[in-house]
Parts: structure tokens; C-alpha cells; sequence
């Protein structure tokens, strides 16, 4: 860990379009649920399309190809999730303007994928066994041998990745804890996460007398007067915190380590939520939603150690295990981190995605570091992302989330709003505009019965 601890549009046409007959046609075709998607995908900030272009190694063009081709395949996912039921896979980005690509088990589907405007893959496994093969692994984490410290789903290769300095350790772990040994590649890897108490993501903070670490997302609650997300390693229930100018700033109200990595931090009166990130280098980044970047995506890194940098996402539902223990769920990326940086924010294009946890390497030779995605945090406490339009300062109030009541169709929900449908309470996960077919227990990649 490093301690010091909207598509809406493009989502609901593509729903539309999932469920007509399926005809095979180029991925790139025009008329497809993802060149509509993409249409509707908003420039992006410029410092943004910099800072992927230095970081990745691409041309200005390249990256702005790259970065619509990411939000419009983000936004058409939970549809081709819905559409393809068991025989889902995973989906993932590749090449340098990230190719959308779809896995199924299922042969017969490849047409609906194509149709979509999505390249498909035919594989042996679904996520939903993959999944099941690293909670088996999950449910064996005490008895992990040290030298195995990360394992994760990896969709591309179709199996579960076990990254280890003896492999046959790894290997004999793996047999003892009832998993699939056949569903799971044990890599040897020199990789070692420790935790960074310092800071991460947008400005720094302090905690106590001393430690620092890095606001993830601001925040809003009702009855309250909201505050951020940040690394759960960062501070434990009821410690004070200080800003960047050593002003008296707020008071962790929950904190879950190790297990998750998550923390919320209350703010006082002094201190106003807003949704930008401090992009350093790339100048003040709006956010606007929290829709979940695929395996493949670019994402960037805001800490007050290191500034901003960008990556990759490399696998979602990753296990990483530190000194303190092992956090399932977080998500794994070749972006690079030093002590100082936990708890900032990960953010794909305007999308914010989590908050830093931890890793390996550093900013000189490059390295490899985990966020604890952002959706859990806002639902374990009930809180809402808090999204404007960025600019040059933090301007804007916070955009409040949909109202609530019961559920109905053709209406707009903010990540983290609330409805009842059918008797039952549900958070919504992803912001979207909701449609027929799209109730809450038909849609989990969209709402949490709570």
C-alpha cells in the first residue's frame, strides 16, 4: 500500500440497439451502439490528453482516439454484461487507441458482440467462474505464503494470475485451497507491495501530528457536511485531520483495513466538497461520474509526492496482500507511486475510479500500484460523489444526486442515489439514464439492493 494511508446517453442507445437481432459487421463500423456511444463521449481536458500522450508514449491524436474509445466501451459494458447473461467473460481495451474487446464462452454470441461494435473473443472460462476460482484464493489469504502477495482475474488470459517469488509455494498454496488448479497461472514476479503513509491523489492532508496522505474524492452526505474519500490505512475512526495549510480540517468517520482500503473523512464548516481533482501538472480535472474503467483503459494518478501520472489499467477484482494483511477487490495498474501518495485519486478521463492503496517500484524506474475502487466506498457509507464541471478553480457546487422515491424509467440517477422498486432499497453504482428493462434486480452492474 502507499501509506501515510456521462454516457448516459451513450449507455441507453446502446441497450436499445443490444436488443435487436444481432448481425455481424466490422467493430469499427459506423451505426454500431459504440461509434453512438463514442459521439457522445465530451473532448477531454487538455492537460489530460498531455499527460496520457507523455505517459503512454502516444501522439496527441492517439491519445484523444484512445480516450473516446475508453468512455464510449465504459459506457456500453453493462449492456453486452446484460446481453450476454452466463456466458460473459470480461471485457477489456487493446492497442494503442484501446480496441474495445468482449469475451463470451458462448460461440453463438459472437455476432451480438460485432454487432455492438465490439471486437469478440470465444473463451473456455466466464467471469463468473473466474470470479469463483480467486474467491476460493480469497478464502485461503491467511494461509498465503508471503512470497505471493498478488493474485488477480485476469479476462485477457482467461484465468487467475498468482504473482509469486517461489513459485512452488504459490502452486502448492493454490492446490490446498480448493480452487480450480487448472483456472489458475502461477507467475513468477519479484514484485513486493508495501504500504506508503504518506499521501496520494489530489491535496495533501495530515492525520494527527504528522502523517500524511492524499484527499481521493470529495464527498457529500445528507445531514452532513460531507468530505472526502481516502485510503482506509490512512487513519482509523476518529482520528483528526489537518489540510495542506495545517488548518483543522475534519475527523475520520469510518475506516476499513486491511480487508478493503477505504476511509471516509467528515469535514468541519471551514472546509467546502468539490468535484475536481488536483491535477498538478495537468491543472484542476472535473469529475463527473464514476463509471469503471475496463482492463486496458488509460487512468492517472494525482499525489502530493509525485504529482500526476498516467497508466493502464491492468485487472479489475485484483488481491494484494501487505504486511498488515491482504484487501480483496482492488484493481491493478501500471502507474507509478512513491511513499507519500496513498489515499489520492485514480481518474480515468472525467471519471473518478479510486482511491491509491498501495505498490511497488517508484516514479524513476516505474512500478506497479493498486486502487480501492471508488463504487464501494460510496455505497458502504452512503455517501455521493461530488461532480461539477471543473474550470479553472473549484467554481461550481456540488451536482446533487437524482431525487430518489421509487424507480422509473427515462430517469436520470447520480452514482449513489437511492431508490425503492418492488419493496427493496437500491444504491445506484453508475451514473445513467434509466430505461425499461434496466429495474434495479435486473441490473447489478448498475444498482445495489441495500
Amino acid at each position: 500500500m502507499l501509506p501515510s494511508k456521462t454516457l448516459t446517453a451513450g449507455v441507453t442507445l446502446a441497450v436499445a440497439l443490444l436488443t435487436v437481432p444481432a448481425v455481424a459487421t466490422a467493430a469499427a463500423a459506423p451505426g454500431t451502439p459504440f461509434q453512438a456511444a463514442r459521439a457522445a463521449v465530451p473532448d477531454p481536458e487538455p492537460g489530460l490528453l498531455d499527460a496520457v500522450a507523455r505517459d503512454l508514449g502516444l501522439t496527441g491524436g492517439q491519445a484523444a482516439d484512445r480516450l473516446s474509445n475508453e468512455a464510449a466501451a465504459a459506457s456500453l459494458e453493462p449492456a453486452l454484461r446484460a446481453r450476454l447473461g452466463a456466458s460473459y467473460a470480461g471485457s477489456w481495451l487493446t492497442g494503442p487507441t484501446a480496441t474495445p474487446v468482449t469475451a463470451t464462452t458462448d460461440p453463438a454470441q459472437e455476432a451480438a458482440i460485432r454487432a455492438a461494435g465490439v471486437e469478440p473473443r470465444v473463451v473456455t472460462r466466464s467471469l463468473a467462474r473466474l470470479d469463483q476460482v480467486k474467491a476460493a484464493l480469497d478464502a485461503a489469504a491467511a494461509r498465503a505464503p508471503r512470497t505471493a502477495p498478488v493474485w488477480y482475474v485476469d479476462v485477457v488470459a482467461n484465468t487467475v494470475v498468482v504473482l509469486t517469488s517461489t513459485p512452488a509455494k504459490a502452486s502448492a498454496w493454490v492446490r490446498a485451497s480448493g480452487a480450480d488448479p487448472a483456472a489458475v497461472r502461477v507467475v513468477r514476479s519479484g514484485e513486493r507491495p508495501v504500504t506508503y503513509y504518506d499521501v496520494r491523489g489530489g491535496d495533501a492532508y495530515y492525520i494527527g501530528s504528522g502523517t500524511r496522505c492524499s484527499v481521493g474524492f470529495a464527498v457529500t452526505k445528507a445531514g452532513s457536511p460531507g468530505g472526502f474519500v481516502s485510503a482506509g490505512h490512512c487513519g482509523t475512526a476518529g482520528s483528526a485531520t489537518s489540510g495542506a495549510n495545517r488548518v483543522a480540517q475534519g475527523t475520520f468517520r469510518g475506516s476499513s483495513f486491511p480487508g478493503n482500503d477505504y476511509s471516509w473523512v467528515e469535514v468541519n464548516s471551514q472546509w467546502t466538497p468539490t468535484g475536481v481533482v488536483n491535477g498538478y501538472s495537468a491543472g484542476l480535472l472535473p469529475v463527473r461520474g464514476a463509471t469503471v474503467a475496463q482492463a486496458g483503459s488509460s487512468v492517472c494518478r494525482a499525489g502530493s509526492t509525485t504529482g500526476y501520472h498516467c497508466g493502464t489499467v491492468q485487472q479489475l477484482n485484483t488481491s494484494v496482500t501487505y504486511s498488515q494483511g491482504t484487501v480483496t477487490g482492488v484493481t491493478r495498474t501500471s502507474v507509478c507511486a512513491e511513499p507519500g501518495d496513498s489515499g489520492g485519486s485514480f481518474i480515468a478521463g472525467d471519471q473518478a475510479q479510486g482511491v491509491t492503496s498501495g505498490g511497488s517500484g517508484d516514479c524513476t524506474s516505474g512500478g506497479t500500484t493498486y486502487f480501492q475502487p471508488v463504487g464501494e466506498i460510496l455505497s458502504v457509507y452512503g455517501l455521493t460523489l461530488a461532480t461539477q464541471g471543473g474550470g479553472p478553480g473549484p467554481t461550481g457546487s456540488p451536482t446533487p444526486t437524482a431525487p430518489g422515491g421509487t424507480w422509473a424509467p427515462g430517469t436520470t440517477y447520480a452514482t449513489g442515489a437511492t431508490v425503492t422498486y418492488g419493496g427493496a432499497t437500491y444504491r445506484c453504482l453508475q451514473g445513467h439514464t434509466s430505461q425499461v428493462g434496466w429495474e434495479p434486480p435486473n441490473v447489478p452492474a448498475l444498482w445495489q439492493r441495500v
